[in-house]
């Protein structure tokens, strides 16, 4: 079975290699009515496109949306939405000492033990690029739910390394994410953060991170338990990320070193609703949002090319050195922000859609 789709009810199909001719999306069960131009997505994308700054890499990508079907009038029509972005910097000759060896940690040996052989030019399907079809479905699924029931999604950087931010998930805003290239908003640890980053660039090498989600205004019941839990969907959604290895929602870990007494969060009536004076939960309890804020984090490893030399193997069976070419991001936490960001309105988007479809 292919892993290309998904959702339920929103659901998307993205289709499209890092160094193919272009990247796209199709977009099936999509509300009609909702007004959406190709420059509302751009903007969504230019979040998210290549070059952008000086800590990202270099490869210069306009990532220009094309809208070609199940758009009408500047309003969705119900029927499939295709969305296309054409590849127009791609040198595969960066890659041709690639071609014979695996590098390390990345899917080159995976891929070819899975399908029998791979797209060597910049990892094919198994490239970050192909999130530019995920970051244009989203830029829907975050309008209807921002017009129909004014749902935000803030994603930021919110460690990079050692360095960690000090950040209140109550007040923070896109505008103090946006205030620096980093996109965390606490401004000081943003400084060290950049400065890191550069260093590592530097020694041709890479960092890893987290990016802290949070979700305001999601309304009580949204879920489908037991095996499709909106904490679980979160899970599976930000695990599909590249170079993801972790997710914790609410308290997470820390929670762990907590007792019942301490970590349960008691209820209150706050203007005629029950509301919990706490939210160690995150916003769910038994797979269930609860009408709090929804937060949670994302452990991001560092890049997996870089410059610096290393040991791999040879389709051959040999071992060899390796020294990798090519423009890569010295940490992938700045653009990825947006990828948090969309992964998190498809889980909401669809779940919303099930739980009309099911209670109205």
């Amino acid at each position: 079975m292919a892993g290309n789709t998904f959702g339920t009810i929103f659901k998307i199909t993205s289709f499209g290699e890092s160094h193919g001719q272009a990247v796209g999306v199709v977009v099936d069960g999509c509300p009609p009515g909702i007004e959406i131009s190709a420059k509302e997505i751009q903007i969504e994308l230019d979040r998210r496109k290549p070059g952008q700054s000086k800590i990202t890499t270099p490869r210069k990508e306009q990532d220009a949306i094309h809208l070609l079907s199940g758009i009408f009038e500047g309003k969705t029509t119900g029927t499939p939405i295709l969305m296309i972005a054409y590849n127009a910097e791609f040198a595969s000759d960066d890659y041709l000492e690639l071609k014979d060896l695996y590098r390390p940690s990345h899917a080159d040996f995976t891929y070819e033990a899975k399908y029998g052989f791979r797209d060597w030019r910049g990892s094919g399907r198994a490239s970050a690029r192909e999130t530019l079809a995920r970051v244009a479905a989203g830029a829907l699924a975050k309008k209807y739910l921002r017009q129909k029931l004014g749902i935000e999604f803030l994603s930021f950087v919110d460690s990079v390394g050692e360095i960690q931010s000090q950040v209140d998930l109550n007040n923070v805003s896109l505008v103090d994410i946006e205030s620096n290239i980093v996109r965390c908003p606490d401004q000081k640890a943003a400084e060290k953060m950049i400065k890191l980053i550069e260093q590592v660039r530097s020694e041709g090498d890479s960092v890893g991170g987290t990016i802290r989600g949070v979700i305001r205004n999601v309304p009580v019941g949204l879920g489908e338990p037991v095996f499709d839990k909106l904490s679980a969907d979160l899970g599976k959604a930000m695990l599909s990320i590249n170079a993801v290895k972790g997710f914790e929602i609410g308290s997470g870990f820390e929670g762990t070193k907590t007792q019942g007494s301490q970590h349960n969060d008691s209820l209150h009536l706050k203007e005629g609703k029950i509301r919990t004076k706490t939210n160690f939960a995150g916003g769910i309890v038994g797979g269930i949002s609860n009408g709090e804020m929804i937060y949670f984090k994302v452990a991001f490893k560092p890049v997996s090319t870089i410059k610096k030399e290393q040991k791999t193997v040879n389709q051959k069976g040999e071992e060899v050195n390796l020294e990798a070419a090519g423009r890569h991001d010295p940490c992938v936490l700045p653009r990825a922000v947006p990828i948090v960001d969309t992964m998190a309105a498809l889980v909401i988007m669809d779940h919303l859609l099930r739980h009309k479809a099911q209670n109205q």
